[in-house]
């Protein structure tokens, strides 16, 4: 070694040492400021755990509930257990069980925020009324049915345009077709 590499080791040596001190001097100045990002961000993660976890054990909650209520639909526990889990699929089981007994008047006590359970529901009570009626999912199918209720009122012009409006890849476009042979005359 010669005296030009000890002069460089001990200017890095010296230069790690100034650093080291102007770290601690920093953390020194913002100790508060460090440590408290780090307990927020700590307590930030810990909270979405925990939340993830309530979430989870509400789902598993609300499926072994539905689970009963399939196999005994009397069970008032899991019914509840349901309905304070998970409402919007206690709001989904209520619908199937209304609609699959034709019960009006439980279809119109369902309360649901969302658009499509309440569009479907809609539907199910014109169709249960033997009434034609709008639907956003069910479209096609509730042109297919106007239809026939204005060829049922002898309005075949009507229902002949109203029936071309069906799109062929549509899964009633046979059914469109066949009412539309209805409407020749």
């Amino acid at each position: 070694m010669n005296l030009e590499d000890v002069k460089k080791e001990l200017s890095s040596d010296e230069k790690l040492l100034a650093q080291a001190f102007q770290l601690e001097k920093f953390y020194k100045k913002h100790k508060i400021k460090i440590l408290t990002t780090l307990a927020v961000i700590i307590i930030v993660v810990i909270g979405l755990n925990l939340k993830d976890y309530i979430h989870q054990k509400n789902l598993e909650a609300a499926n072994s509930a539905l689970l009963t209520l399939q196999k005994d639909p009397s069970n008032k526990e899991a019914l509840n257990t349901l309905k304070s889990k998970n409402p919007k699929l206690y709001a989904l089981y209520e619908y199937s069980i209304n609609a699959n007994g034709a019960n009006l008047k439980g279809l119109e006590d369902i309360k649901t925020t969302d658009a499509f359970l309440q569009d479907v529901i809609k539907y199910h009570q014109n169709v249960i009324k033997r009434t034609p009626g709008d639907s956003l999912y069910y479209n096609n199918l509730a042109v297919v049915e106007k239809a026939y209720m204005l060829i049922k009122e002898g309005k075949k012009d009507e229902a002949k345009e109203l029936l071309s409006t069906v799109p062929s890849n549509s899964p009633v476009f046979p059914v469109a077709r066949l009412l539309k042979h209805l409407t020749i005359k």
